[in-house]
Formats: structure tokens, sequence, C-alpha cells
């Protein structure tokens, strides 16, 4: 199931969120609700999107993460005096939760690849290593830089590495050894 798929908050979470995860979430909520308000209308529920996913929501995806996760501002059934606020935290957290669970991991690796490939060659050379982890890790050290990519990626030693190649180190974590 893609990331971007609505149908993913209605999806049974198949995993447990980790502490790190609702922190993040708590964080971003905090963030968009910039006039404590304590829930999140659309427009700060589609910039917490943003924040966490990097993308923007379409209009029927932030209209099903507002029906899934709104509560209405008074107690007991809706009304017609009874109008919809926004998204409180919990049930926020709730749908993060389950959108990050929903998440195709084949899809996340195939758009870091794609950030690694800077000359959409197909495959990567140490060049594009060299590009990337100047911008995002300005200070790792450059034999660091080149041991990741001669030692734990580039296992036949042919200067380029394959999305395969990739996924595997990404999916085993060994990017991390």
């Amino acid at each position: 199931m893609s990331l971007h798929s609505g149908a993913a908050f209605y999806r049974k979470e198949d995993r447990k969120m980790t502490a790190a995860e609702r922190k993040r979430f708590v964080s971003v909520f905090d963030q968009c609700d910039v006039e404590n308000k304590d829930y999140l209308c659309r427009e700060d529920l589609k910039v917490a999107v943003v924040m966490l996913f990097g993308y923007k929501p379409s209009k029927s995806e932030t209209s099903m993460m507002m029906e899934a996760g709104t509560v209405p501002n008074c107690p007991g059934m809706m009304s017609r005096s009874c109008q919809i606020t926004g998204v409180p935290l919990e049930q926020f957290v709730s749908l993060m939760g389950r959108k990050l669970s929903a998440g195709d991991p084949y899809e996340k690796t195939r758009q870091i690849f794609s950030a690694f490939d800077l000359h959409c060659r197909g495959f990567l050379k140490l060049e594009d290593f060299r590009s990337v982890f100047a911008r995002v890790a300005p200070r790792l050290p450059e034999c660091t830089v080149l041991e990741a990519f001669r030692y734990h990626v580039d296992h036949d030693s042919d200067g380029h590495i394959s999305f395969k190649d990739f996924e595997d180190v990404i999916g085993y974590g060994l990017a991390n050894s």
C-alpha cells in the first residue's frame, strides 16, 4: 500500500508505534497548533503531513483524515448545533501512526535511492555518495564516506551501486554497521 493512500487511515495498525515516533508526532502537532487550540484545523493538518511525510495531502486525503480524526466540540452525539473543530492530539498521533505503518518500505527505499542518484543514471557512483553526504552530513570525514561506499555497499567493487545493492543495505540495516 502506498504511503499516500487514503485507505491507510482505516487499516489496522501493523506494528506498535515507538516512543521516538510518538514524540515526533507530538512535537509536530505542537508546532502546527500555532494558536494553541489543542486541535489541528484542516490547514494545520496539511502542514503537519508535509512536515512528517514530505508531501502535501490532496483535498480528499485531507478530508478523510479530518473525518477519521475529528471530534465534535461538544459532548455526546453530533447535532446541528455542534460544529466540528479539528483533530486533537491523541487522534492526530493515532492517525499518523496508522499512516506511518501503512508506508511502503520499497517505495521509501526507492525515494532515498533517487535522492542519491543525482544524475538519474539508475546506479550510484562514489561522487554521488560524496555529494549527498556533503549536503546532509558536512562534518562526516571523507574516509567514512569512502569506507561506507567501498566496504558496505559496493560489494563487487565495480564502482557502481545498483538499486538492488542499495536496497539490500538499507533493508538489512547494514548502512549503520
